[in-house]
C-alpha cells in the first residue's frame, strides 16, 4: 500500500501514524530509541505490506499487467490503490480527505526531529503537491509515477504506466473492493493486539 492507505490504516494514534508514514523510509531493525508507538507504527506498516504482498487478489492483479509493466506491478498497484482510496475516502473515514491530508503533513512537521532525512524531504514534497489529498486526481497519479520512476536506479516504464492502469481500471477496482475491507480488518486487529 502507499502513503494515504498507510496513514489511514495506522488508526487515530499520532505515534502509530508517524510510524506508518516512516515505514517506507527506514530499513532493517527498528531503532529502539524511537518512542514505542512509532516503533509499533513501523511494525504495522511492515505487517500491512506483507499482508498485501501475499494476498491472492493482489497476486492476481499483478499478473494482469502486460510486460514491461508487470515487473513494476507492485508499485503501480500501491499508487493506484491510493488513488481509489482518495476518490472514495468518505467510505473509509469520517474525516474529509483534505483535512486528513493536511493533518498528516502537520503531524510530520510537528515531529520533524524524529524523522529520517528522506522522510523530511518527502514531507516537503507532500506539502508542495497537496498530497496525499491530490492522489484523488488522475493527473497527479501520472506525476507521481514519473517521480517514482525517476528515482529508481534502472530504466523503467513507470512514467508511461498511466494508460496501463486505465486499461486495468475495472480489474483493479474489483480487486480493491474485495481486498481493502480485509486489509482494514487486519490492520485494526493488529493494532488492538499490539497496543502496549
Amino acid at each position: 500500500m502507499n502513503h494515504l492507505a498507510h496513514a489511514l490504516l495506522s488508526g487515530p494514534d499520532d505515534a502509530f501514524r508517524i510510524g506508518g508514514m516512516m515505514g517506507d523510509f527506514v530499513r532493517g531493525a527498528i531503532d529502539p530509541a524511537l518512542p514505542p508507538g512509532i516503533q509499533q507504527g513501523i511494525a504495522l506498516h511492515r505487517a500491512i505490506d506483507s499482508f498485501t504482498d501475499n494476498h491472492d487478489d493482489i497476486r492476481a492483479a499483478r499478473a494482469a499487467f502486460d510486460p514491461p509493466f508487470r515487473r513494476y506491478a507492485g508499485i503501480f498497484i500501491d499508487i493506484w490503490f491510493d488513488h481509489l482510496l482518495a476518490r472514495n475516502f468518505t467510505l473509509w473515514s469520517e474525516m474529509p480527505l483534505q483535512r486528513f491530508s493536511d493533518d498528516i503533513v502537520l503531524l510530520l512537521q510537528d515531529h520533524d526531529a524524529l524523522l529520517p532525512d528522506s522522510l523530511r524531504r518527502f514531507r516537503r514534497y507532500l506539502h508542495a503537491h497537496d498530497l496525499p489529498a491530490a492522489y484523488a486526481d488522475r493527473g497527479m497519479i501520472g506525476e507521481v509515477l514519473r517521480g517514482v520512476g525517476s528515482r529508481l536506479r534502472r530504466d523503467n516504464p513507470l512514467a508511461q504506466g498511466l494508460p496501463e492502469l486505465e486499461r486495468l481500471e475495472p480489474v483493479l477496482m474489483a480487486s480493491f473492493g474485495r481486498f481493502f475491507p480485509q486489509l482494514v480488518g487486519y490492520a485494526s486487529t493488529w493494532r488492538t493486539s499490539n497496543l502496549r
